[in-house]
């Protein structure tokens, strides 16, 4: 059997942002499988700091459009 193509799945038909979605939902389906996602000890510690802080203050959060907004900014 051949691999699947964006074209034979009908992904090419889905508009830009529904692309962008689709390979999102992929991409975290992958869980802990994903190429590159063996942290080490020291990186877990500090994505679960950093969980608790957000969890924490909440407000600390930017929306997308918000870091958006700032990269788009910068020369």
């Amino acid at each position: 059997m051949a691999s699947p193509t964006m074209k034979r799945l009908g992904i090419d038909r889905l508009s830009p942002e529904e692309q962008i979605a689709l390979a999102m939902e992929i991409w975290d389906s992958l869980g802990y499988d994903r190429p590159g996602s063996q942290l080490t000890s020291e990186q877990r510690q500090e994505l679960a700091r950093r969980d608790a802080e957000m969890d924490a203050n909440p407000d600390i959060a930017l929306t997308w459009e918000q870091v958006r907004a700032s990269i788009e900014k910068k020369p």
